[in-house]
């Protein structure tokens, strides 16, 4: 019989794994939409008045940041990509908002901004920088010899 806690830790893992493959797939098709520069990608980013290179920049920028996210290890690159993803999602809202674009287009960045949020909030520990500061802790190999140490040798 499974116990509430078994059950609770299987049920964030698998929440973890969807809100994680819903937010990498929307970064990694948005990344190859910004990367093709289609026609219509162009005049959306010159419509909330951003240059065209921008979306090369911003295509390269969401597909590492979905790499990041589904990789095992880099729990620091991983809190990078995190961040990341929170700009350029905050950061389209307020552009949609600021050329008075419907609601739809101002939420949609949003609700995934929530997708994202929760990704974060329910990795497994073992994807955090506390389990990273945890590892490092217990190598010898990351406790730095002194001067004074590697001179008396």
């Amino acid at each position: 019989m499974k116990t509430t806690t078994q059950g609770s830790t299987k049920t964030k893992r698998v929440g973890y794994w969807i809100a994680t493959g819903l937010a990498a797939f929307a970064f990694l098709a948005g990344g190859a939409a910004d990367l093709a520069a289609t026609p219509d990608m162009l005049a959306s980013m010159a419509h909330l008045g951003y240059p065209p290179y921008l979306t090369t920049i911003l295509g390269v920028w969401k597909l590492l940041g979905a790499v990041a996210i589904l990789a095992p290890g880099f729990p620091r690159l991983k809190e990078w990509a995190y961040a990341g993803m929170f700009f350029d999602l905050t950061g389209a809202a307020v552009s949609h908002a600021a050329v008075n674009d419907g609601a739809a287009k101002i939420l949609t960045p949003l609700v995934l901004l929530g997708i994202v949020a929760a990704s974060w909030a329910l990795r497994p520990e073992s994807r955090t920088l506390k389990a990273s500061a945890k590892d490092a802790a217990r190598s010898p190999s990351s406790h730095p010899v002194s001067p004074e140490a590697s001179l008396a040798t």
